[in-house]
C-alpha cells in the first residue's frame, strides 16, 4: 500500500509533468501526492486541481543550487511561498517551502509566510546523519554535499551530464558537525521563541500572526 508519493522535477512548467500529476492521481486515489517545483499561484493551482495534495515550492534559492546563475531563472523564496500558500489554502492544499533556509529564523518566516511544511538540505550537511563519507584533508574532516542537478549527482545516477544540458548545481565541501541532534535543539528552540513572540499557541497559527516589513538589513553584524 502505497502511502505517499513524491514528483520532484526542478522544472514544475510542463504540460508534460502535470500530466504525469493526473496519470498517478488516477493511479493512487488514495495516496498523499506532492508534487513540485513552482514558484507561483497560478501553477500551484493547476497542480492541486490536477490532483496534487502538497506543492513543492522554490526554484533557485538552495544552497547548492546554480539554477540562478546558470539560466538567469528564478524567484524570491520569501515571495514564492506567500503566494503559493495562498493558492493552496484556498483550495484545501498544502505546500512545501523547499530552499533558502540558512538559521532557526528562516524556518520561522516560512512558516509565517504560510508554508505547511519546510525543506531544508544545506542546514542538516555535514553531520552523523547526513548522506555521504568523511573525507580528511590537511588535519581536517569533511562531508561532500552536492545538489541533484550538479555534474556530481547526474554521473552518479543518470551516467554524465547530456550534451543538451548544463549543471544547475555545484559541490561542495561541508566541515564536519559530529551529530545533528544540537542543531535540532536550537531549530526547535528558535520556532518556539518565535511562536511566543507573534503570539502563536501552534506553528500552524503563525501565517495569521505574522507581518512582513522590508528592511534594508535585519542583523547586527558588530
Amino acid at each position: 500500500h502505497v502511502r505517499f508519493v513524491c514528483l520532484d522535477v526542478a522544472n514544475g512548467y510542463s504540460e508534460h509533468f502535470v500530466a504525469h500529476v493526473r496519470r498517478v492521481r488516477a493511479a493512487l486515489p488514495g495516496a498523499t501526492l506532492i508534487a513540485g517545483n513552482v514558484v507561483t499561484g497560478e501553477m500551484t493551482e493547476e497542480l492541486i486541481l490536477s490532483g496534487a495534495d502538497v506543492v513543492k515550492v522554490g526554484i533557485g534559492p538552495g544552497s547548492v543550487c546554480t539554477t540562478r546563475k546558470q539560466t538567469g531563472v528564478g524567484y524570491p523564496q520569501l515571495s514564492a511561498v506567500i503566494e503559493c500558500a495562498d493558492a493552496a489554502h484556498g483550495l484545501g492544499g498544502a505546500i512545501i517551502s523547499d530552499g533558502g533556509c540558512a538559521c532557526p529564523g528562516d524556518f520561522a518566516k516560512a512558516f509565517g509566510a504560510g508554508a505547511d511544511f519546510v525543506m531544508a538540505g544545506g542546514m542538516f550537511s555535514g553531520f552523523d546523519e547526513s548522506g555521504g563519507d568523511v573525507v580528511e584533508k590537511n588535519g581536517r574532516k569533511f562531508k561532500l554535499f552536492y545538489g541533484m542537478s550538479s555534474d556530481t549527482a547526474m554521473r552518479k545516477h543518470a551516467g554524465g551530464v547530456a550534451e543538451y544540458r548544463a549543471s544547475e548545481g555545484k559541490t561542495v565541501e561541508v566541515p564536519y558537525k559530529g551529530p545533528v541532534e544540537a542543531t535540532l535543539l536550537d531549530l526547535a528552540g528558535g520556532l518556539r521563541s518565535a511562536c511566543t513572540y507573534v503570539g502563536a499557541r501552534l506553528l500552524k497559527e503563525m501565517s495569521r500572526r505574522t507581518t512582513f516589513i522590508r528592511v534594508s538589513q535585519q542583523l547586527n553584524p558588530v
